[in-house]
């Protein structure tokens, strides 16, 4: 069974929304499913240490869960047109498996979620790129072939989903952005399995 993992940072729910959107789209796919984790806040005023199991949703990742996946999609709310800080934290700490090249040749996907239309969803999937990029890992987008990305008026790009929550973070997601979800768990998840048989 390919695993995929599917690893955010989720603050007020919506980005949460939309890993498991993706996890059911990886999971339509026969061969593989979905590793839903996430990670813990940083502390703004001391390096503090969080339990080992969040009090609730899925578990904190691991090194091991990066090491093991056959394909990663990250996802983070936009924090001035970039990634939330304990994303990047925890991705940080991921130079072991850069210089062992363990995720070297895996594919890899983004998606993000903001308070407003225009706060800054393409420049926060675009820079979570990068540490996948040095990673070696496939960057995957959506293609225009998912028509909804001609629909939205709401979230959605072709570098990844993106969803709009509104300035209380309420909004919940709409059917376009809902698709685009499943469309890229679906589109990772068929990449795996075809560069496992490469």
């Amino acid at each position: 069974m390919n695993e995929i993992l599917v690893l955010y940072y989720s603050r007020y729910g919506a980005t949460a929304e939309m890993a498991q959107r993706i996890a059911r789209g990886i999971e339509s796919v026969p061969g593989c499913q979905a590793r839903i984790r996430t990670v813990p806040a940083v502390s703004t005023v001391c390096e503090a240490t969080a339990d080992t199991i969040p009090a609730a949703g899925p578990p904190f990742a691991t090194l091991d869960d990066l090491q093991e996946c056959a394909g990663l999609v990250l996802g983070s709310p936009t924090r001035f047109g970039n990634m939330a800080a304990a994303l990047k934290y925890f991705i940080d700490s991921s130079s072991s498996l850069w210089l062992s090249g363990a995720l070297a040749g895996k594919p890899a996907a983004v998606f993000t979620s903001t308070s407003s239309l225009h706060g800054g969803q393409e420049t926060t999937l675009l820079s979570m790129m990068l540490p996948l990029l040095h990673h070696g890992m496939l960057i995957m987008g959506l293609p225009y072939s998912e028509s909804e990305l001609l629909t939205t008026q709401s979230g959605g790009t072709p570098y990844g989903p993106s969803h709009t929550a509104g300035t209380d973070s309420k909004r919940p997601l709409s059917t376009e952005e809902q698709h685009l979800c499943s469309a890229l768990g679906k589109r990772i998840a068929a990449a795996a399995l075809a560069l496992q048989h490469a």
